[in-house]
């Protein structure tokens, strides 16, 4: 009795992990590649790529600045928090965790762009 409940406390804490890391972050706004193609038009707008320098320079688009997720605590001073923020990476994990990270350090508009560059074509 005691080993199947703990089992069903193991699931369900293993469940809310998982569905914590799916949900988007709250206050974030989720865009596919589609919508950033019309979104990259926009001029007041800092587009960040939070994947590492190496894959940001054998991939990226044009326009985005490159800030590794793990410089973008000490780096987040580069952004303004008052402009809209779109961040990719390259699937869509480490961007949903820079916008989490952004909208703790009071950034008001975060974008994350489901699937990153593995979506983008």
């Amino acid at each position: 009795m005691a080993q199947t409940v703990m089992n069903i406390a193991l699931f369900l804490l293993l469940a809310w992990f998982i569905a914590a890391r799916a949900i988007p972050p709250r206050g974030v706004r989720m865009i596919t590649t589609a919508e950033l193609k019309k979104e990259l038009e926009k001029q007041d707008v800092q587009y960040v790529d939070v994947r590492t320098s190496a894959e940001f320079r054998a991939n990226h688009i044009r326009g985005f600045k490159n800030i590794p997720l793990h410089e973008l605590p000490k780096r987040a001073n580069e952004l303004s928090k008052e402009k809209e923020v779109i961040v990719i990476c390259q699937s869509g994990m480490r961007s949903t965790k820079a916008s989490r990270l952004l909208k703790k350090l009071g950034f008001k508009h975060v974008t994350n762009v489901k699937g990153g560059m593995n979506a983008w074509s």
